[in-house]
């Protein structure tokens, strides 16, 4: 099993049976409780219902108990939660414009979007299969989004706070939403030319979404910050020591960054402008999480990638505030804060690309234009996923359930944007064919060889590096067209 079956079990048995003064301190499970508050307290509404499947499961000292009740509990909670991704995405396809004509509703754009978001490959494999409760949590994420393209933004203001207490990832999106609420419904009015106009700033407005915020965080905070164990939490919620990259590397710049850093030493040494002997074995590859030292290249520090990330959000703000789309400038803010956040934060989990393919889902549908991009995105990052799934028996079902998403997505898109130029140009696709052959080495053939024993990361090595060179072009190609675009002139007459 998954290690994150041990990882909910334990937080079940912690909210279960501890005081909340010692939520954020029990550590007899390496699985510490590392999630917000508001998570917490869902593991503890959740736990007692378990109790009723079976009570050892709450037992705190029973580590790694995988009953089978446990773990039917634990899927099947999944499965329950996923009511809110299923209402959410209803309502993201009420927003979606209909223009389109399609003489069947297989090729409308609101059930092209359905099945994308539902049977996301990515989504499906890492709920359902890995086990986690991400689906319940984008539910609120693309529920947000829906209430903000209607307008509602005082809804979408609460349910994306409540979020970010529920669990923290969703701060790499969070300037998307500040500098859109802010924009859309603190200023109430424009210019003709689209500028601002500044005496339609509304303090009511400001006021009402700070009061937002302020009554969220502190229904999540405020118990523990009157314990005086706000540190101990923050401190649980960023554990800056866990090191630059995850045990497996997630497929963005600091993967080509340490892949570089790898390809130098081993020159060096073999040209002799190295020594061997101070120079620590599988520093970044030994596959655990921890701090490490690159070797040629500066090591990165937490600080360099806060830096990294904020520049790379930087000209996606900007956009926003200074060339307004609407709902779908929007999106592509929010998804550039995604991808910005994914390829240079600190430790970032390679489960985290999800972030972007699921809001960029609604763009796929409106322009042919984002629907390539979100095709060798999805592709590219659904497959960097692979490794979640190690085993023998999932081989097969993990291609079978990608090759079906796959095949759909190009199809339905295609489709969709058939009038248009093609959707991928030969190298992109080119670059999508090889994901193939290297699939083939990495779980087929390499194992079989007596290099696994010695060089055991070298599979997720590659796996991990050419990925990131298509999810880094996707994000580059997606930035380009966002700064190039135009601000149409009926935007420009609002």
């Amino acid at each position: 099993y998954s290690t994150d079956f041990e990882v909910h079990r334990n937080w079940l048995a912690i909210t279960h049976n501890l005081p909340l003064s010692q939520w954020y301190y029990e550590a007899t499970s390496e699985w510490t409780l590392d999630y917000p508050p508001f998570f917490a307290w869902f593991e503890y509404v959740l736990s007692h219902i378990a109790k009723y499947f079976d009570p050892q499961m709450l037992v705190v000292e029973n580590l790694n108990y995988t009953s089978r009740a446990t773990v039917f509990f634990q899927r099947l909670s999944v499965i329950f939660t996923d009511t809110l991704f299923i209402y959410a995405v209803h309502e993201c396809c009420r927003c979606i414009n209909g223009k389109r004509a399609a003489k069947d509703i297989l090729e409308k754009p609101t059930f092209i979007l359905a099945v994308l978001l539902l049977w996301n490959f990515g989504l499906l494999i890492v709920d359902h299969i890995h086990f986690q409760y991400n689906g319940f949590l984008f539910g609120l994420m693309l529920l947000s989004v829906a209430r903000l393209c209607q307008k509602r933004y005082l809804e979408g203001a609460l349910l994306f706070a409540v979020l970010l207490h529920f669990k923290h990832i969703y701060v790499y999106v969070a300037p998307a939403y500040g500098i859109y609420l802010l924009r859309s419904y603190c200023f109430t009015a424009n210019n003709a030319d689209g500028s601002l106009k500044w005496r339609s700033f509304s303090f009511l407005h400001v006021t009402l979404l700070a009061l937002i915020v302020c009554l969220v965080s502190a229904l999540s905070l405020g118990p523990f910050l009157v314990l005086g164990q706000l540190p101990q939490v923050i401190s649980r919620l960023f554990p800056f020591k866990r090191g630059l990259c995850h045990a497996y590397w997630a497929p963005n710049f600091w993967a080509l960054y340490n892949a570089m850093d790898k390809a130098l030493t081993i020159l060096g040494l073999k040209c002799n402008f190295l020594d061997g002997t101070k120079i620590p074995k599988a520093s970044m590859t030994g596959g655990l999480v921890q701090e490490f030292q690159h070797t040629v290249l500066p090591s990165v520090t937490p600080l360099a990638t806060l830096i990294c990330t904020f520049i790379a959000i930087l000209p996606s703000v900007f956009c926003l505030w200074f060339k307004p789309q609407g709902p779908r400038g929007f999106l592509q803010c929010l998804v550039l804060c995604a991808l910005s956040s994914f390829m240079f934060g600190w430790h970032v989990h390679e489960k985290a690309i999800l972030l972007a393919i699921l809001p960029l889902s609604l763009l796929s549908i409106q322009r042919a234009k984002d629907a390539g991009i979100y095709l060798i995105l999805a592709t590219t990052g659904h497959f960097s996923l692979f490794p979640l799934l190690f085993t023998t028996p999932e081989l097969p079902i993990k291609i079978l359930l990608m090759l079906l998403f796959t095949v759909y997505s190009f199809s339905s898109l295609k489709s969709l944007f058939r009038r248009e130029k093609p959707l991928l140009n030969w190298l992109e696709t080119i670059y999508l064919i090889q994901l193939v052959p290297l699939e083939i080495i990495c779980e087929i053939i390499f194992p079989l060889t007596p290099w696994k024993q010695h060089f055991p990361f070298v599979p997720l090595l590659l796996t991990s590096v050419y990925c990131a060179l298509g999810i880094t072009y996707a994000w580059l190609k997606l930035y380009i067209s966002v700064l190039t675009e135009r601000t149409p002139v009926r935007q420009k007459a609002e």
